[in-house]
């Protein structure tokens, strides 16, 4: 929000597009935001009719085929009422993409960032607008100046602007007090303790202390993510696959979150490394 707000006070909107690429199992309330901001930064009315509705999506680990249908029909009267706002998706959620590719994502290895965010964006982007006729702004800011040369790598030949890695830096608290000023809510999994919106709080690149922080938030849908890694193992053949791993003694090891979430439920919360979040890494 806060880089599309800069660029937009620096060059306008006539030709600005946002363009969201959705995993479909984002939290709810990041869908809210997304709306929000979008009316906001092109000046339009807050769209009540769009925001009400997204408490109903349903959530993921009850429903995902009803919430598939319920986001295609949100996006579409979304995009209506903002056409400069494109919701796109590939269709499949993370867990899909990890069957198709036949591997669990993990920190080192995340398809789903590849497949939903990456070759999503880029081939939507291609197909409409050549090297010269784009730019590409995205909203890393001055702390992660570490993934500029790969999100320029991976957009090349189209050039990529970062307005947060500029003067004047902001903290996200800075963010997210800017949006106080907007009128906007902030998204709740910044209040939840989460270090990014994405992927409702569930993200292969997450660390041991970002996953427990999922369980103590949102239980139920820990427990449908560890579900399904048990079932990915189950498919591939192989129990030496997990998201997360740690390191013991100098030798690292494996670690399904159905024995993270066991460790801590009997109060062995000492051994896991709470302050190992991972980090956002979608467009590197």
């Amino acid at each position: 929000m806060t880089a599309a707000k800069r660029d937009a006070d620096t060059n306008g909107i006539d030709d600005m597009v946002l363009l969201f690429t959705d995993t479909l199992i984002e939290d709810k309330d990041l869908y809210r935001f997304m709306i929000e901001s979008a009316s906001y930064l092109f000046g339009l009315p807050k769209p009540l009719h769009l925001i009400s509705r997204c408490d109903g999506i349903p959530d993921v680990d009850k429903d995902m085929a009803a919430r598939r249908a319920y986001l295609a029909e949100l996006a579409a009267d979304t995009m209506n009422y903002i056409p400069a706002l494109k919701w796109i998706s590939d269709g499949r959620e993370p867990w899909e993409v990890f069957y198709d590719r036949k591997w669990i994502g993990n920190s080192r290895v995340a398809q789903c960032s590849e497949e939903l965010k990456q070759k999503l964006s880029r081939r939507w982007v291609k197909e409409r607008y050549g090297p010269n006729e784009a730019v590409i702004y995205v909203g890393i800011d001055w702390t992660e100046t570490h993934r500029v040369a790969g999100i320029e790598r991976g957009w090349s030949p189209y050039r990529v602007i970062a307005p947060m890695t500029e003067r004047p830096y902001l903290y996200k608290t800075d963010m997210l007090n800017d949006l106080k000023r907007y009128g906007i809510k902030s998204p709740r999994l910044y209040d939840m303790g989460f270090a990014h919106n994405n992927c409702g709080g569930f993200c292969v690149r997450g660390g041991q202390g970002h996953f427990i922080n999922l369980l103590k938030n949102n239980r139920s849908l820990y427990l449908y993510h560890e579900a399904k890694e048990l079932e990915m193992q189950a498919y591939l053949g192989r129990t030496d696959v997990t998201i997360l791993t740690r390191t013991v003694k100098g030798v690292e090891q494996t670690l399904t979150l159905r024995e993270l979430r066991e460790e801590w439920d009997s109060g062995l919360g000492l051994q896991i490394d709470l302050l190992d979040i991972g980090g956002c890494g979608c467009y590197v």
